[in-house]
């Protein structure tokens, strides 16, 4: 029986709506489409600020490095880079509904800065029972270690808990531990998807 929804955070929770701001620094710039993303999320820095290696400052002084830009250009640049980010409020609202008869928690790939944004930027820390951040653990998905260090955290078996994420690879990875998993993409139906496993908000 089901009795702990974990979520990742970007792709899932919050997801980039609005690519025009990164879209025009890369004009200004001379990047390819994409290319800042690459930069920020794919780069060895990124990979490393992610892992725990290096912080979220660290890897944003790189950037600023790595793109010559100066101090008033770099935070510029970062204000549009997350700009087009939007918090997906009803699936938080169906997380909150959940609260009162199931653990909630996060599992995400993410800097050390992961726990003040979803505190302080979006407010939704007080959602979750849990929040397994990469950088913190020093482990990334899809490595089996951070799903059962949440898993033993949450005091749950594998098969007590679903996994919601969007990356195929990740879905697999927990599925080999024996978690329950729902592959997200923005027409999934969260509510849905967990009824059809027996999770349902507290009435």
């Amino acid at each position: 029986m089901i009795q702990a929804v974990i979520f990742d955070v970007g792709g899932v929770l919050i997801r980039t709506h609005d690519h025009s701001g990164r879209r025009a620094w890369e004009e200004r710039l001379g990047l390819a489409e994409r290319e800042s993303e690459e930069i920020v999320f794919g780069s060895e820095m990124g990979t490393a600020a992610q892992a725990g290696q290096i912080t979220d400052v660290a890897l944003w002084a790189w950037v600023g490095q790595r793109l010559a830009l100066d101090a008033a250009q770099l935070a510029a640049f970062q204000q549009d880079f997350w700009a087009g980010d939007v918090l997906d409020s009803g699936l938080v609202d169906l997380i909150r509904a959940l609260r009162p008869g199931y653990q909630t928690a996060i599992i995400s790939n993410a800097t050390d800065n992961l726990h003040h944004a979803l505190t302080h930027k979006f407010a939704i820390a007080d959602a979750f029972d849990l929040i397994v951040g990469s950088a913190v653990e020093r482990v990334m998905k899809p490595h089996a270690a951070i799903y059962l260090r949440t898993l033993a955290r949450l005091g749950r078996q594998p098969a007590e808990a679903v996994f919601i994420d969007d990356s195929a690879v990740n879905i697999a990875a927990a599925q080999a531990l024996g978690m329950a998993t729902i592959h997200f993409n923005p027409r999934v139906d969260v509510a849905a998807e967990l009824a059809r496993l027996g999770v349902q908000p507290t009435p």
